[in-house]
C-alpha cells in the first residue's frame, strides 16, 4: 500500500541492502550492487570525481608534510568547485529551469521562506551552511587526512600491495560509513542537541539539493569524523576523496527531492534517497541509510507505506501521553 502523503514515491514497501538478508539471493545480491557499480549512477560519479580530483586536482602528498595556506586553499577552491557544479547544477536543473517539470518528484510543496531559516530563505540558508561551514570541514578533514599520510601518522596502501583489498576498501567504505551515520545520526536526535545542533538541517522539510550538507559545524564535526577511521585502517588518499564525496555529492544527490533523471520515458538515472526524505519529513524514522539495516534493527524503518505511517504516529502519540502529566 502506498504512502499517499506525497506527490510521487518509489515502489514500496522499501528494501535494504539485500546482503543481510536470509536466505540469500544472489541473484538480487548481484542486481542491487550491478544497479550501483555497473550502471550510471551516484557511485560512479563519485568514483570519477575522486579520480580525477587525486590526479589532477589535489598537491603532492609531500606538500602536506608541513601545512601552509597555499595547499589547505587550493583544497578548499577544488572542493568548494565541486559543491557549486553539483548542489548549484542540480538546483538549477531541477528547481529554477524545471527541466523535468514534477516527474519523480517527492514532494512539489513549494521551498519555504519563513523566518526559521537563515536569512528568511531556505535556499540562501541551505547555501550558507553548506559553503561556510560545509567545505571547510570537509577540506578541514581532507587536510588532516592528507597530513597524516604525508608523515606516517595514517596506515598508507598502494594498489601493487593488494589489488583486491584495495577495490573492497570502496565497498567497505559504504558500510562503514552507513553504521557511523546512523550512530550519529541517533546521537543528534537527543533532544538537547536535536534542539540546538540537528534542527538547522531538519528546517528543510522539503529538501533540495543545497540541503544536503547544509548543517551545524557541530554536526559537521560529528557527520565527517567518520574519515577518521582512515587512521587506523591502511588505506590509500584517494579512499579518503572517495569517502568525503560519498558523505557530501552523495548527500547533496540525496536531497535532491527527485528519484531519478526522466530521459525517453524512463527513470535512467538514480537521484534522490526517498528513505531518507521520509526521515525529512517524519523525523522519527530512518536514521541510518540502506546500505545496512540499522533501522530494521533497532525499530526505526519506515517502508514507505501508509501502514507505516499510521504505526509511527500510534507510537509518537503513545510517547507523548506517556510524557503528559498525571
Amino acid at each position: 500500500m502506498s504512502n499517499q502523503d506525497w506527490h510521487w514515491q518509489p515502489e514500496t514497501p522499501l528494501t535494504n541492502n539485500p546482503l543481510f538478508e536470509w536466505p540469500f539471493n544472489l541473484g538480487r545480491i548481484f542486481l542491487w550492487y550491478g544497479a550501483m557499480w555497473l550502471k550510471v549512477s551516484e557511485v560512479n560519479l563519485m568514483l570519477a570525481v575522486a579520480i580525477i580530483s587525486w590526479l589532477y586536482l589535489t598537491p603532492e602528498l609531500a606538500q602536506f608534510e608541513s601545512l601552509n595556506l597555499e595547499v589547505i586553499s587550493a583544497m578548499f577552491a577544488r572542493n568548494l568547485s565541486i559543491t557549486v557544479l553539483v548542489a548549484g547544477g542540480l538546483y538549477l536543473f531541477f528547481n529554477v529551469y524545471k527541466k523535468q517539470g514534477n516527474l519523480l518528484q517527492y514532494d512539489t510543496t513549494q521551498l519555504g521562506n519563513q523566518k526559521r531559516f537563515t536569512f528568511n530563505s531556505q535556499l540562501l540558508d541551505n547555501m550558507f551552511w553548506t559553503l561556510v561551514s560545509g567545505v571547510s570541514l570537509w577540506t578541514a578533514y581532507e587536510v588532516l587526512l592528507f597530513w597524516g599520510f604525508a608523515n606516517g601518522y595514517a596506515p598508507s596502501l598502494v594498489w601493487s600491495d593488494n589489488e583486491v583489498w584495495f577495490c573492497t576498501i570502496f565497498f567497505a567504505i559504504f558500510m562503514w560509513e552507513s553504521l557511523h551515520f546512523y550512530a550519529v545520526h541517533r546521537f543528534l536526535h537527543w533532544p538537547t542537541l536535536y534542539k540546538y545542533v540537528h534542527a538547522l538541517h531538519h528546517r528543510s522539510i522539503n529538501p533540495i539539493s543545497w540541503t544536503g550538507i547544509s548543517m551545524h559545524p557541530v554536526e559537521h564535526l560529528l557527520y565527517f569524523s567518520s574519515v577518521l577511521v582512515h587512521f587506523f585502517v591502511p588505506t590509500h588518499p584517494i579512499h579518503v576523496l572517495f569517502h568525503m564525496l560519498a558523505m557530501t555529492i552523495g548527500a547533496m544527490i540525496g536531497h535532491t527531492g527527485f528519484d531519478g533523471f526522466f530521459i525517453n520515458n524512463k527513470n535512467r538515472v538514480a537521484l534522490g534517497h526517498f528513505h531518507h526524505q521520509l526521515h525529512h519529513r517524519y523525523f522519527e524514522c530512518n536514521y541510518g541509510t540502506i546500505e545496512l539495516p540499522c533501522d530494521v534493527w533497532f525499530d526505526s524503518f519506515h517502508d514507505g507505506t501508509q501502514e507505516a505511517t499510521e504505526r509511527m504516529r500510534a507510537k509518537q502519540k503513545e510517547k507523548i501521553i506517556a510524557k503528559a502529566p498525571m
